[in-house]
């Protein structure tokens, strides 16, 4: 490229203001050189804007105005084609262009692989850099690589501030809860049949029927312990699920329920606090509840994700399988895996699942199948796969289990 052509794609930028916070365009006199979503801070947006680019800030001439309000409206969640605004991708290697210019015909509300991307490509086996050129996609949301997901519908990585939440949150807002693995949308049919469907329910007497039919060993410790009375608790939200489970957290009962009505008790007249209310909340005040300040911190970025809708409805989440909540659920700061488990199990009453880092749970493995020692994770998950689908019931045997002596008669 000659020194006059790259100087006619430095350009011109603006900030400009969306519903997710405050973004940025670089133009020139062919369109658009770069697109920046908010970082942390707006300072940090600029600094990722402009880098060392020789840039100036100027108004946006109306071809450029107009983008933005088409992008600004599509943050809102008005969907918009965005496939026709002008690019300047002069600068850009052959096979980035030829990626960038693919994922462009993934229309909002559907989705992608990597390797579907490639195939499109002609270039099956080049699934890996399809995902390195969209990692530094200049045109985040014109080029619509948060639409790309990792096998098997997995959200896979993003490098905009929030990484996957972010991702998950843009995605959202086209009206996809989670990743489907192909990209063809569903039918209009197949939607509200998928809406309709909760997924699997709890059924305690089925379950035991099964498990003694396929472990005589834990027949025995259901033969000892009785009827199965796992309780499942009512769930009006997951921000009060998720903020309840926070707090709990490496605390006795007593304790933690006393620290958790002092935290309610901050927001007179509600059932439970928004998530506004909560941001609102100083540290101080959050501390003299008895909070410490890394359960300030992920309470806050909890009630954070649930406004941005990366956390989703307790109605949303009823319609995700396990996998898709824990993936989602654990990018909140302070929650993981076993917090989602033990959401799965006593609150959306998930019939298959088996907490296998629980220390109760393997203990109560150890008890009741006469061992030595306790099962290491992978151990606990081999044997218990024949439990399946009632997981669930087979770990609230094993957790008596592990009240009982040690070897069970």
């Amino acid at each position: 490229m000659s020194a006059t052509a790259i100087r006619e794609t430095q350009g011109s930028y603006a900030l400009f203001t969306t519903p997710i916070g405050r973004c940025g365009i670089v133009w020139n006199d062919l369109g658009i050189l770069r697109i920046q979503l908010p970082e942390a801070t707006p300072e940090e947006t600029l600094a990722r804007l402009t880098g060392d680019r020789e840039l100036r800030q100027a108004k946006p001439p109306a071809a450029i105005a107009a983008a933005i309000a088409r992008i600004t409206r599509h943050l809102k969640g008005e969907a918009q084609d965005l496939s026709d605004l002008p690019l300047d991708v002069r600068a850009l290697p052959s096979f980035q262009r030829r990626v960038y210019a693919s994922a462009r015909k993934i229309p909002a509300g559907r989705t992608a692989t990597y390797g579907e991307l490639a195939h499109a490509l002609a270039m099956p086996k080049a699934a890996r850099a399809v995902g390195r050129a969209l990692g530094v996609n200049p045109f985040p949301i014109v080029v619509p690589c948060h639409r790309i997901l990792a096998a098997n519908g997995k959200m896979g990585g993003f490098s905009a501030h929030g990484g996957v939440g972010t991702k998950a949150r843009l995605l959202a807002l086209e009206g996809v809860a989670s990743g489907p693995s192909a990209s063809r949308a569903p039918s209009p049919t197949a939607r509200a049949r998928t809406a309709c469907n909760d997924a699997p329910v709890l059924d305690p007497q089925r379950a035991v029927e099964h498990l003694r039919k396929v472990d005589p060993k834990l027949g025995a410790l259901i033969a000892l312990v009785g009827p199965c009375k796992i309780e499942l608790k009512s769930t009006h939200s997951s921000f009060a699920a998720l903020a309840e489970a926070i707090v709990y957290q490496q605390l006795n009962g007593k304790a933690a329920a006393t620290i958790f009505g002092r935290f309610k008790a901050i927001y007179p007249g509600a059932r439970f606090p928004k998530p506004e209310q909560v941001l609102a909340t100083s540290d101080e005040m959050l501390r003299q509840a008895g909070l410490s300040g890394s359960k300030s911190r992920a309470i806050k970025d909890l009630a954070e994700k649930v406004q941005s809708g990366v956390v989703p409805s307790v109605a949303a989440l009823r319609r995700m399988s396990n996998e898709e909540i824990v993936e989602r659920l654990t990018t909140v700061r302070g929650i993981g895996r076993w917090t989602v488990e033990m959401l799965l199990m006593f609150r959306l009453g998930r019939p298959d699942v088996l907490p296998v880092d629980d220390f109760g749970v393997r203990k109560g493995y150890m008890v009741a199948f006469r061992k030595k020692a306790m099962p290491t994770p992978l151990e606990l998950a081999r044997y218990g796969e024949r439990w399946q689908p009632h997981r669930t019931v087979a770990s609230w045997y094993l957790w008596r289990a592990a009240e009982l002596p040690k070897r069970v008669p």
